[in-house]
């Protein structure tokens, strides 16, 4: 593990959240092979120490919910005592569901608009949604203090009001009141923080992965984790294009 004392000041460092597994793991691994020192949030601090060990030095694990404001506190105080700054946040964390269906049918069942659960909801958007925005007000003054400061949030193309409004969009029908709804609320957190940090220099962006195997989706997607975050790396890597983008694998989206 790397620690303070063998660290470059010049050395970038970067938060994932919700990295213990998947997208969030591969992620760290791809910001470690570019020399980043990667803080690797988990709520659960072994399983994100497990996952930090896996990957080797350059990791290190962190506990964090984004839901708890006194693991966000620690958090802030641990990052300002051995680093003084963060240089990019990469807000990962999210579910798909409350943890009460048994597959994904009945998932996409039960977020309809029509017939969706408001406590699913609220659960859903408490970490999706006001998770992130929790972690990164906190961390905003870590982030001030860097010389290429960045926020990317993970969204997904099934939020973007733009293409589910299109017929032809073959994921319109997932569409929901729930996991989409949250990822669309996410993309206007995202510019609304764009538009207001735009003076500072911080870049804040949102990006989609593609269609991934993850716990998430009871692992149907058809890419790998290597190849679903490609365009969550280079939109974090990115410390030149403009801020306020939205972005996956073919580039732009809608939002």
């Amino acid at each position: 593990m790397e620690t303070i004392e063998s660290t470059s000041k010049t050395q970038p460092i970067a938060l994932v959240t919700g990295a213990n597994k998947g997208l969030g793991q591969q992620v760290v691994k791809e910001l470690v092979a570019h020399g980043y020192l990667v803080l690797l949030g988990s709520r659960n601090f072994d399983n994100g120490k497990k996952a930090a060990e896996e990957i080797g030095d350059g990791a290190n694990p962190i506990q964090l919910d984004v839901t708890d404001a006194q693991s966000i506190h620690r958090a802030v105080e641990r990052i300002t005592a051995e680093f003084g700054r963060l240089d990019l946040l990469v807000n990962n964390a999210a579910i798909a569901q409350s943890g009460d269906y048994s597959s994904v049918a009945e998932v996409l069942e039960a977020s309809k608009a029509s017939v969706a659960s408001l406590d699913e909801i609220r659960t859903i958007f408490e970490t999706n949604v006001l998770g992130v925005l929790a972690v990164t007000q906190a961390m905003l003054p870590l982030i001030r203090l860097s010389d290429s400061g960045r926020i990317l949030n993970v969204s997904s193309a099934l939020g973007s009001l733009t293409l589910n409004s299109d017929v032809s969009f073959p994921y319109r029908t997932f569409f929901g009141a729930t996991y989409s709804a949250s990822k669309t609320a996410l993309n206007a957190m995202t510019l609304a923080l764009a538009i207001e940090l735009e003076e500072t220099g911080i870049k804040v962006r949102a990006a989609s992965p593609s269609f991934t195997a993850t716990a998430m989706n009871d692992f149907q997607g058809t890419d790998s984790v290597e190849v679903g975050v490609k365009a969550l790396v280079l939109a974090a890597l990115d410390t030149d294009s403009s801020t306020g983008s939205f972005t996956g694998p073919d580039g732009s989206l809608p939002w």
